[in-house]
């Protein structure tokens, strides 16, 4: 059985689909999927057993430029692609009205979430066969049910598997001893502040671990280079692509991060991981898998979902926290000490 799979982002989407590839392919061996996906994050698929192609998309970039897509040939390449091969279905697992026009002219079966199960209901229009996925339930949950549902079999009653080989893909970091500290994220509201991790490095520094810090852009390059600043054993390292991450994460022997795609990644790969939540709920999209731990805020307004902190603070919030280096307030209720005790447990378990 061969199934188009559609899921082109985000990072965080993506890993979340990976176990119900490994579900399906314990309930129909030999089934293989085609991905499409993502350019940027078209690597993670070929990591899956149950991956036969990628097919990478640039949704992204060519809404920026579409009449520049369609004189260069991308966009009927891209099609090509997609009949390249006869398929028995297609399967939506994005839910966007996006992701539901890429099916369009396929002359197969699609399958996806019905309009009170995706995001955007009007994605499910596109759809011959619409599947309810109750919506308040962690991510990784729904995808392996609309899969479930979509290919007839039944779902294992146990925690899903993302199917990744750890020591491969850490290739010559297997078994090193090193954290990392995942500080980079998109929303202002879901970064912890640079005075925590400046001084979660200094105690970790100071216990004696050896901490290594990624980074993407130019803005989390400085960043790091002044969480790091003096200290010993905390590294800033250069920037790698999204494989190197992944192998650098899989040699971990712990994580600390903040609502992140990466903070997935390391959940896929079964690194033990420390997940900082102020504004989001870790409920519906924390890091999913074994040994993973989340530390969420119970400030007032959390969590409130929002890209922008809409707190008003008050004049004893300005006498308790510095207001240049403690914003947002959510994540007060996580300091430092707090989250070095969690760390240290975590990495003593041997999880």
């Amino acid at each position: 059985m061969r199934v188009l799979l559609i899921k082109t982002s985000s990072l965080g989407d993506v890993i979340h689909t990976l176990p119900a590839l490994t579900d399906a392919l314990e309930a129909i061996p030999g089934i293989r999927f085609d991905w499409v996906v993502e350019e940027g994050f078209a690597e993670i698929p070929v990591w899956h057993p149950a991956v036969a192609e990628v097919i990478p998309v640039a949704i992204r970039r060519w809404r920026k430029s579409p009449l520049k897509t369609l004189r260069s040939g991308e966009w009927q390449r891209f099609r090509q692609r997609l009949h390249k091969h006869s398929y028995d279905l297609v399967i939506d697992a994005q839910g966007l009205f996006k992701s539901a026009v890429l099916t369009l002219g396929l002359k197969v079966p699609v399958a996806g979430l019905d309009r009170r199960s995706a995001r955007e209901p009007l994605a499910s229009r596109f759809y011959d066969k619409r599947i309810a996925v109750p919506r308040d339930q962690h991510a990784v949950e729904r995808v392996r049910q609309l899969f479930a549902q979509a290919l007839g079999y039944r779902l294992p009653a146990r925690v899903g598997d993302y199917g990744l080989d750890r020591a491969w893909i850490a290739g010559e970091q297997s078994g090193a001893d090193y954290l990392v500290f995942l500080h980079g994220t998109t929303w202002v509201t879901k970064h912890w502040p640079e005075l925590y991790w400046r001084q979660l490095a200094e105690l970790a520094s100071a216990r004696g671990f050896q901490v290594k810090l990624p980074w993407g852009n130019d803005a989390e390059k400085a960043r790091a280079e002044r969480i790091a600043q003096g200290l010993e054993g905390v590294q800033v390292l250069p920037k790698l692509p999204l494989a190197g991450v992944a192998t650098l994460l899989a040699g971990a022997r712990a994580c600390v991060a903040v609502d992140t795609g990466l903070g997935h990644l390391a959940a896929a790969l079964d690194v033990p991981t420390l997940s900082l939540y102020g504004p989001t709920n870790p409920g519906w999209s924390g890091a999913y898998g074994r040994g993973q731990v989340h530390l969420a805020s119970d400030f007032p307004c959390a969590p409130c979902m929002s890209r922008k902190c809409k707190y008003e603070p008050t004049r004893e919030d300005a006498r308790q926290f510095d207001l240049r280096q403690e914003l947002p307030l959510c994540f007060t209720r996580l300091q430092p000490e707090r989250v070095m005790a969690e760390l240290q447990a975590l990495v003593g378990s041997g999880v």
